[in-house]
Order: structure tokens, then sequence, then C-alpha cells
């Protein structure tokens, strides 16, 4: 990230129901890793979102602002 923002970063089922949260806290810019923990979920195809707000609550970058499809094999 090259400038401050609030990220969030939530991963949802296929229905759209939020199955876990991973971030929702400021961050300075840097680089960030995150583990997502996935033991109680069943295999299946989820959803994550990720969003990075400035301080007026507006997208800093718009290409990151997305939900992607997630496969997940156990």
């Amino acid at each position: 990230m090259p400038a401050p923002a609030h990220v969030t970063l939530i991963v949802y089922d296929i229905l759209g129901k939020e199955v876990q949260k991973l971030v929702d806290e400021d961050k300075s810019p840097g680089s960030y890793s995150v583990n997502f923990n996935a033991d109680n979920l069943p295999s299946g195809v989820y959803f994550y979102k990720i969003s990075f707000l400035n301080q007026d609550n507006k997208l800093v970058f718009d290409k990151l602002y997305k939900a992607n499809k997630l496969i997940l094999l156990k």
C-alpha cells in the first residue's frame, strides 16, 4: 500500500453470508499478508472482498476494491 488506509478483508460463502472477517483496521503504507484459517469451513466456493478507504471514506485504490472467487479444497 502506498498510502495509509482503513483496510477490510472479508470472506463470504456462496450465499453471500459473511464467514470470516480477516482484516478491519487502519494500516500504514507497506506490504502485508494475512493467514486464513479455514479449518472450520467445508470445501466449496467462497468469495473475498477487499477494500481500502482513506479517512474521508473514499476509495484509495479503485482497482483493489473488488470481490474475487476462492475455491477451498480439503
